[in-house]
């Protein structure tokens, strides 16, 4: 006997909806914590790594670590899953992965190392910048 599949579920747009919600939780989570240089990077159709990264500057690692929790606190708090995170112990770069927003905490130091925004901005920009 064979068994009937369920129907396609839209698990990719139920996930897009959701998106602006998640990044408005952590970026808020993150101005509770007093982060600086809060930067949003629209990645769609770019990576299947995520659909946003949220960039943050915390002035030391035990702010970095600080604003990592409440980012994870609230993501949790409201039903969004949180896969993994990285860096937490050093502190330097604090990386939070949610899914759809890949959230990188950073000390002033490592974020200009880095430079995420550089790699991972708009093709014009990264253009410009080479001149």
């Amino acid at each position: 006997m064979h068994r009937k599949l369920p129907p396609p579920s839209n698990c990719f747009h139920e996930r897009r909806s959701k998106l602006p919600d998640l990044i408005e939780i952590a970026r808020s989570a993150a101005e509770g914590k007093k982060a600086e240089d809060i930067t949003v990077l629209d990645l769609d159709g770019r990576t299947i790594v995520a659909d946003t990264f949220l960039i943050v500057t915390g002035r030391s690692n035990v702010q970095t670590r600080a604003i990592a929790d409440a980012i994870i606190e609230q993501a949790k708090g409201a039903g969004f899953g949180v896969a993994r995170t990285e860096g937490y112990s050093d502190g330097n770069w604090i990386l939070i992965d949610l899914g759809t927003v890949v959230a990188h905490v950073f000390t002033p130091e490592s974020r200009t190392f880095y430079n995420l925004e550089r790699l991972w901005g708009p093709t014009n920009a990264r253009l410009s910048d080479a001149k």
